[in-house]
């Protein structure tokens, strides 16, 4: 009966999976674009459409929330041309978030006129996005729901659709300020929806009302003109630096999704490590040649220290591990390690159940009593033997909640932890997630580390530009792993764990700017409670980086990343230094003196995590 039950809801799955696509499909005008249900962030990547994974567990509000993000992605793909988004982006990112914001609400605008029976499914994912980043309970202004107001103002202009509650609260709290100093009638960006280019220039004037003019960038109607002018006097001078400018934009395609599912994505939103926008070749110009453009603000790439400067993200990458080795690779890596830590394995797993045993004995049962069915309450028999007249007494066991939890891994894969070390962090993290998981814990697993030695493309680019600006800020590739997402199931991932083992994958650690991705990341997480774990066997090491910059510049980002997270104190975070001693960077700290000491300690450190939030609770 089961299994007839599961194959009905499996064919449900199924046939929405295929009515989905077909729509999506005749919503973005394009019968060859592919339709991905995955575990990855949904967004828009080049031809592709990723949207959620759907399984036999999936609710009605994930069929509904599904739907309207699918809806989203294709109005945009059908009215959303990257090449105007990029001639009019902004290059300052507060200024870039409300023009990616404003550009969305436009194609879901558009998209609701003309088939108004997308609507409901469009009010489902800016209920579920307002939902998700606590706008409900909203009681002052920010500007951190600035770009987000605005979007809802635009469709709620354009529609005249009632928005959800939560939406309309954070949009009741700016509404004032924006029509206060928007010098422009409102409505005019109605008019303008169909017309894209018009209602970028709309949007850049309403961004330097709203006090963000200085990062709006040159004029970029202005800067056309003058190209073209360039164009007629020296066409072929000039010809060779617009196809470089090109291949500029073009970047790796990683999309950002502040607060768990960002529905904001286009090739025209393409992002690198860390955010940089696909205009990186401008900004870094704008760096080098900062006495040209006295009035313009630097561009920050960490919220925790807006001084801290890097040459170029344009050759930096976060991807999933599968991406950097082929299956048959993963699969004998996999082996590999598994054969070097055999005689860990007893002990690693005792310390696991161990884990397991103190995480679930945190489950505590209760009874209510006096319920009208249930479990017959035998403590009371005595009562109704005694007065036959009265009635039946039962129970009913109740578990208390387990706190939502997700648990981030961050190891570090520098050369400096090739061997032993790096073979033990794998397998302690593999069989740390497979625990938590029994917990009902999520965990994710990543990895920090560079592309290439000594600076890569990256030091190549600043020598060939002359070596400015001097100093250039970091100068190496980045390359943060992902090895196992935090809704990515163990099965799946442990063979990931195995690249750690590939030759020549670890190289530099730069350990400040993958402690705040890793942080990003974990704060867009809906789960409750957020603990983060670091595992690095030393302090941050780039020469490349170092032998330009102050010798202590990796290291004072690093702390000033450490200090953000403990004043935000929405992650808590731990970290464990393998003979190494971190506790004069973080404030919660282990120093082990033998590598395999490492599983124990990762174990201990994550059960009085959780004693520790009992207590508190």
């Amino acid at each position: 009966m089961n299994k007839t039950n599961e194959s009905q809801t499996e064919a449900t799955v199924v046939a929405f999976k295929k009515a989905l696509t077909e729509t999506t499909r005749t919503l973005a005008g394009d019968g060859d674009l592919d339709i991905k249900f995955t575990a990855e962030k949904p967004g828009i990547v080049d031809d592709t459409v990723r949207l959620p994974h759907v399984g036999i567990r999936a609710t009605i509000d994930d069929f509904k929330l599904i739907r309207g993000l699918a809806d989203s992605f294709g109005f945009k793909r059908k009215w959303h041309n990257a090449e105007t988004y990029r001639h009019y982006l902004p290059s300052g990112e507060q200024a870039q978030e409300i023009y990616d914001k404003m550009e969305t609400a436009r194609c879901d605008a558009v998209g609701t006129r003309k088939m108004p029976g997308a609507a409901t499914n469009i009010d489902t994912k800016i209920a579920h996005d307002a939902d998700t980043k606590g706008y409900g309970n909203v009681y002052e202004t920010s500007s951190s729901n600035l770009s987000d107001a605005l979007g809802y103002l635009v469709l709620q202009l354009a529609t005249g659709r009632q928005l959800p509650p939560s939406a309309e609260r954070v949009l009741q709290r700016h509404r004032s300020d924006i029509e206060r100093t928007f010098e422009g009638e409102l409505t005019t960006f109605c008019e303008a929806l169909e017309d894209q280019a018009h209602f970028a220039e709309l949007t850049r004037q309403l961004i330097g009302h709203l006090g963000f003019a200085d990062q709006l960038g040159d004029d970029p109607d202005l800067s056309s003109s003058e190209d073209g002018d360039d164009d007629d006097t020296s066409p072929d001078d000039h010809e060779p630096e617009n196809e470089g400018q090109e291949e500029g934009e073009q970047g790796d395609e990683e999309p950002s999704f502040p607060d768990g599912h960002d529905e904001d994505m286009s090739a025209g939103e393409h992002r690198l490590v860390d955010g940089d926008p696909d205009n990186a070749e401008d900004i870094d110009h704008a760096e080098m040649s900062g006495e040209d453009f006295p009035d313009q603000k630097p561009v920050t790439y960490s919220e925790a220290d807006p001084n801290y400067k890097i040459f170029t993200s344009e050759f930096d990458e976060e991807v999933g591990a599968e991406e950097l080795a082929e299956l048959p690779e993963l699969e004998r890596l996999r082996s590999n390690l598994d054969q070097q830590l055999e005689p860990f394995k007893g002990a690693v797993s005792r310390l696991a159940n161990k884990l397991q045993r103190r995480l679930m004995a945190q489950q505590n049962r209760l009874w209510e009593f006096d319920k009208d069915e249930g479990i017959l309450d035998a403590g009371r028999l005595a009562r109704i033997v005694a007065t036959p007249t009265t009635p039946l007494s039962f129970k009913i066991e109740k578990q208390t909640e387990f706190r939502d939890t997700v648990v981030t891994l961050l190891l570090d894969n520098s050369g400096s932890m090739r061997g032993r070390p790096i073979s033990i962090a794998a397998i302690s993290a593999d069989i740390l997630a497979r625990t938590l998981e029994r917990c009902q814990v999520k965990v994710e697993i990543l990895g920090f580390t560079t592309r290439a030695w000594k600076g890569g493309q990256c030091r190549e680019k600043w020598t060939v530009e002359g070596r400015m600006p001097n100093p250039p800020g970091r100068l190496n590739d980045l390359r943060h792993i992902i090895y196992k997402g935090a809704d990515s199931p163990w099965r799946r991932s442990r063979i990931h764990l195995g690249l750690m083992m590939k030759e020549g994958l670890l190289k530099e650690n730069i350990d400040g700017e993958a402690l705040e991705w890793a942080y990003r990341r974990l704060s867009r997480r809906e789960e409750a409670r957020k603990i983060l774990m670091v595992i690095s066997d030393g302090a941050p090491v780039d020469d490349s980086t170092l032998s330009t910059n102050a010798p202590n510049v990796l290291e004072q980002h690093l702390r000033k990343v450490i200090a953000m997270i403990n004043l935000r104190k929405n992650v808590e975070l731990t970290a464990i230094g393998i003979g190494h001693d971190v506790t004069g960077y973080y404030q919660r700290a282990v120093t082990i003196a033998d590598v395999e000491q490492l599983a124990g300690a990762m174990t201990e450190e994550l059960a009085s995590l959780f004693e520790t939030g009992k207590r508190m609770r």
